[in-house]
């Protein structure tokens, strides 16, 4: 019987289970649903294109969102396999803003300030680069520059200084506005993912046991303590207790389905489906968020990105590189320079993300220039307004759940992404891009009222596959864990992933996702001590 059994092997439970498994007088056991993170494509930066749309994923289907055609059959994606999304996302290490989290702090959730956050956000880095006190060395996290930079992104870079952006070479140092290259999870060439960095080198511990293809589908519970788990591994149903805690991180969607199976989740949607109610709290599954994101593609006037390496002889030039000096394009996520910017003047803080990628097709759902040479601009709001929830369809763990993240249900969602657009347009108009770019694309038509750049979010937009806040922090009745993550009126049951973030920050998941790993390690641990 463990000490602890961790429920998911995502960012967030890698570093959790390395974390306590640091104490040799306690074992941990961390079960996760997919493979393990053997794949070849996992492993190499450039191969994003595969692992963003391959069999490493689940896909939920949404509800389709009124007023948005394109939602119509949408999907949720959630990675299924060991490192979560750390191993399938675009490597991305943006942390958010100050604000972001002092904000949730307002709302109830205390000590998650960012003078409470940033200790472990420094105390998980390994920055290649950067010091001084936002950033730590010596973590178990590589963050890194891209290890190679197209010439393209150099020129989007130039353009976007041109349209007013300052050149920022840090967007985790609390001020994002601006251009430059993204820090990025990757070290010699390699993607550097939680499972890597957090878990390989634990593996040698004798008290820490993983399990991969292993589906939990119940938390078993004893007078309103959790004391075990049920879970499928090889067709078979087995149990295994827990001898102190359980830590929930299955990420934002199956975290807080796996709560409402066990019977903790609202009273009344659990009585509906024949689910004994072992806690009544009716946040669970509520307040879900994501971002969204539409792309604006160009042709380019020749071979100027990453789209000559669908050819072979380029492919082969590449690999070669690689193999021999592991430099190149191979070292590339693809999405190199980026920057954030406004869209809403009267906002403190820049609420666009850009991400500027030197090929086209790359993301799912984006299709290829017919000429094969392409670049693409992401636009992304970095704080939207909407929410959603996700729901039970019913008492089986097999059924898919219900998700409903409501994108663009509040006005003033659509009218930052079409500003959004806008913005983008405009920097892709620059003189210093002109040489390499023929034509654009997508949008491709007249674009002369914000009416036009609506219809063209409601048309192209789709979520960013960043979903949180289903568990979310705070003390009122819409709360789901206290601020040191323990569910509310379950002892011995902690939530641990992005869905008790109480809203996106503004920027990717991953990073804050291993700092809700390496904080719920420490509460347990303090616990466990005093």
């Amino acid at each position: 019987m463990p000490d602890y059994i961790i429920i998911g092997g995502g960012s967030a439970g890698c570093a959790a289970a390395s974390r306590l498994s640091e104490d040799q007088n306690a074992t941990v056991t961390i079960l996760e649903e997919g493979p393990s993170d053997r794949a070849i494509e996992i492993h190499l930066p450039v191969m994003v294109y595969k692992t963003a749309t391959g069999n490493l994923l689940k896909r939920y289907e949404q509800e389709p969102t009124a007023g948005i055609p394109k939602a119509s059959k949408p999907t949720m994606v959630q990675a299924s396999v060991l490192g979560g999304g750390s191993s399938v996302n675009a490597m991305l290490y943006v942390r958010g803003i100050p604000s972001d989290y002092d904000r949730w702090e307002e709302q109830g959730a205390e000590g998650w300030g960012w003078k409470d956050v940033l200790p472990y956000f420094i105390k998980a880095e390994d920055n290649c680069s950067l010091a001084g006190p936002a950033h730590g060395v010596g973590g178990p996290l590589h963050v890194s520059y891209p290890e190679h930079v197209s010439p393209l992104s150099k020129v989007w870079l130039r353009a976007a200084q041109q349209f007013g952006m300052p050149y920022v070479t840090d967007f985790n140092a609390g001020d994002q506005a601006g251009c430059g290259l993204y820090q990025m999870t990757v070290r010699n060439g390699r993607r550097a993912s939680a499972a890597v960095c957090y878990l390989k080198p634990a593996r040698k511990r004798s008290n820490l046991q993983i399990r991969t293809g292993c589906k939990v589908v119940r938390i078993l519970t004893e007078d309103n303590r959790a004391v075990g788990v049920e879970f499928i591994e090889q067709g078979s149903v087995r149990q295994m207790r827990a001898d102190r805690e359980i830590i929930v991180a299955a990420g934002a969607i199956n975290s807080p389905r796996l709560l409402m199976l066990s019977g903790i989740g609202p009273g009344a949607h659990l009585q509906q489906l024949g689910i004994p109610v072992v806690k009544d709290l009716p946040g669970v599954g509520q307040n879900l968020q994501d971002h969204m994101d539409v792309y604006l593609i160009y042709e380019l006037s020749g071979a100027h990105g990453y789209d000559r390496y669908k050819k072979l002889h380029w492919k082969a030039w590449a690999g070669l590189q690689y193999a021999l000096f592991r430099t190149g394009p191979v070292c590339s996520n693809v999405i190199e320079a980026g920057g954030f910017w406004w869209a809403n003047q009267d906002d403190l803080y820049a609420d666009i993300q850009f991400a500027f990628l030197a090929g086209s097709g790359i993301e799912e759902g984006v299709k290829p220039v017919e000429s094969g040479n392409g670049c693409t601009l992401n636009v992304c709001q970095t704080r939207p307004r909407s929410r959603g929830h996700i729901a039970l369809r019913s008492a089986d763990p097999s059924e898919a759940p219900i998700i409903a993240p409501n994108y663009l249900s509040d006005p003033y969602d659509l009218d930052t992404m079409a500003e959004g657009v806008r913005v983008g347009q405009q920097i892709m108009r620059q003189s210093a891009l002109q040489p390499y770019i023929r034509r654009e694309q997508f949008p491709g038509r007249p674009m002369d009222t914000i009416d036009d750049y609506r219809d063209y979010v409601k048309e192209m937009a789709q979520g960013a596959l960043h979903p949180t806040g289903t568990c979310r922090i705070g003390k009122d009745r819409m709360a789901v864990v206290d601020s040191q993550l323990r569910v509310h009126g379950v002892r011995g049951l902690r939530v641990a992933d992005a869905s008790v973030l109480p809203g996106v920050p503004s920027g990717n998941t991953n990073g804050p996702a291993i700092m809700v790993g390496e904080r719920v390690a420490d509460f347990i641990r303090r616990a466990k001590n005093n």
